[in-house]
């Protein structure tokens, strides 16, 4: 009897396809991609990017999970740390840099990126696999017990961010992981797991594409979550931008006018006070506070609006009446 014709894969095949990261596969969608005309292989690209949201839904418990334990190491009095390699490490560095502007949150997120800040603008690709650096800036930059770490890598594989988050764990701090392949070391080395599984990429191994867009939507979702829960937000408002231009000090007029139904002129006159903080000028003008009353009521309430406007304090001038 003659043998199959099928052909099965040698052991040494099947055991390199087992160890393949889910970013390293081939999409089956895109294997013509390069004799495509250019609006088609544009929708390939668009279809495949309609992975990424239903890939973040899908960890929304888990990532909530992520949001309560950071916020309250904040809270405490602890910082953040994002540690990545190449794309994942620019997305980290990304997100850390927009929240000084946005929620005047100084030095509590801080970026870290294989290769150090050459790295954001040239691949260095194997700083990658620099084990030892990774562990060497935990320990420099002291983190340990109250802070909170995320490790962001595609493959959950990459030596710079394994051996940070280990360290980082090791020493006490709250340990989380971004990834975009199941069962990796890096999910296995931490607290609070967090995979985004949005598939093969549309170039194999490209994780630019797909597996960065979900971390760069999961990390700005929690960073957004984290700076809101800590008071930084009033409804959907920005009442703790850093008003360090033109369009930002018009923002910051605009907010403290809504909120606090004062005339423009009063409202910058306020914001000239308070240095131009839009929750202490709202508090001032709505409660009829000076500065100085105004920040300690602020202190009271835990740097939230929302709590002392309920709260409704009077100056000492109104109370007197």
């Amino acid at each position: 009897m003659r043998a199959s014709s099928t052909k099965r894969p040698r052991p040494a095949e099947k055991s390199l396809t087992a160890v393949l990261p889910l970013t390293e596969e081939v999409n089956a969608s895109t294997r013509d991609l390069d004799v495509l005309d250019t609006p088609e292989l544009l929708h390939r690209i668009n279809d495949e990017d309609r992975r990424v949201a239903w890939a973040v839904e899908r960890e929304i418990d888990v990532i909530a999970t992520a949001v309560d334990a950071i916020t309250q190491c904040l809270k405490d009095g602890g910082k953040l740390h994002y540690f990545g390699a190449g794309t994942s490490g620019r997305i980290g560095a990304l997100d850390a840099a927009e929240i000084p502007p946005t929620f005047s949150a100084h030095d509590v997120v801080i970026a870290h990126i294989a290769g150090g800040p050459p790295a954001l603008l040239t691949a260095v690709e194997e700083a990658e696999d620099d084990e030892q650096a990774g562990r060497r800036e935990v320990e420099e930059h002291r983190i340990g017990r109250g802070d909170a770490v995320i490790g962001i890598s595609a493959s959950g594989s990459a030596p710079y961010v394994v051996s940070a988050l280990t360290a980082s764990k090791a020493s006490g701090a709250l340990t989380v992981a971004l990834t975009n392949s199941p069962a990796s070391q890096l999910a296995a080395a931490v607290d609070i797991p967090i995979e985004l599984l949005t598939g093969p990429e549309v170039i194999a191994g490209s994780t630019r594409l797909k597996a960065g867009s979900a971390q760069k939507m999961a990390l700005a979702m929690m960073s957004t979550a984290i700076m809101t829960k800590l008071g930084k937000v009033y409804g959907n408002l920005m009442v703790d931008v850093r008003p360090t231009n033109k369009k930002l000090r018009a923002r910051a007029e605009r907010l403290t006018v809504l909120l606090s139904g004062a005339q423009p002129s009063d409202a910058r006159s306020a914001l000239e006070r308070s240095g131009y903080r839009v929750k202490l000028a709202v508090a001032m003008l709505a409660c009829g506070l000076g500065v100085d009353e105004a920040e300690a009521a602020l202190a009271r309430n835990g740097g939230n609006l929302r709590a002392l406007l309920n709260a409704k304090p009077l100056s000492k001038k109104s109370a007197g009446r």
